[in-house]
């Protein structure tokens, strides 16, 4: 099932993906996954969508990372983005505060549609840090072996392009992004968009409301000399 997917994406991601798919590891969350449809276990998204951050946004042309932790596990709301629902799916709460502060921070209109495939198309991979997950049970797939897939990303990211930024949001994502090597890359720190966590404060991290991230990460990518993000959707 895994296999075929590779073949889907381009050349930069195809070689890494095929590397990491042949570790124990992979092999094992393979098998889980196999047994999880077996069993008749309703999975999100559909495993056609699994890796859709890395389909949209081609290796050479990353320019942020927003790092997620779990899809949703809602019906009809994962497609493979994170933070991300299909058009006609309600927007979820987070997500509502994420263009809470675009428009704060960018003037941007709020959108009416959930659907970010626009940025991720510019060059922001949008990745959860688990791809998938049953239904209705959060979190349920993220001790499968999901996080050592998508930190070995991550950490190819980071070896292998400068002057990317990652925009961190919330404790998980801030350790998510821990290995990432400041000197080549920019690495944003705020509190999470959900509304328990968008006003909060930490030693080193802003409350993501008011924290200015999309306006910080186009400065740096125009300093980086690349063309900055245009988040209006």
């Amino acid at each position: 099932m895994l296999d075929k997917i590779t073949h889907q994406l381009d050349p930069a991601w195809q070689a890494h993906f095929e590397h990491e798919f042949a570790q124990d590891y992979m092999l094992k969350l393979q098998a889980f996954l196999n047994a999880e449809e077996q069993n008749g276990q309703l999975i999100y998204p559909p495993n056609d969508q699994w890796f859709n951050a890395f389909r949209y946004t081609p290796f050479n042309q990353i320019k942020v990372v927003i790092v997620g932790q779990d899809p949703y596990h809602g019906e009809g709301q994962a497609h493979g983005l994170s933070f991300s629902v299909p058009d006609g799916i309600k927007i979820p709460p987070s997500l509502r505060n994420i263009y809470k502060e675009l428009n704060r921070d960018l003037g941007m209109k709020i959108p009416a549609s959930g659907n970010l495939e626009a940025w991720a198309k510019q060059g922001v991979l949008l990745l959860n840090a688990s791809l998938t997950v049953r239904a209705g049970e959060a979190n349920s797939h993220s001790k499968q072996g999901w996080l050592t897939f998508t930190n070995a990303a991550i950490q190819h990211i980071n070896e292998h392009k400068t002057g990317v930024v990652f925009l961190a949001w919330g404790r998980f994502a801030h350790d998510v992004c821990s290995v990432v090597d400041t000197t080549k890359h920019c690495v944003i720190k705020t509190s999470h968009p959900s509304p328990l966590g968008a006003s909060k404060t930490g030693k080193d991290f802003s409350a993501f409301l008011g924290s200015g991230c999309f306006s910080q990460a186009n400065d740096y990518l125009q300093q980086q000399g690349k063309a900055p993000i245009d988040w209006g959707l």
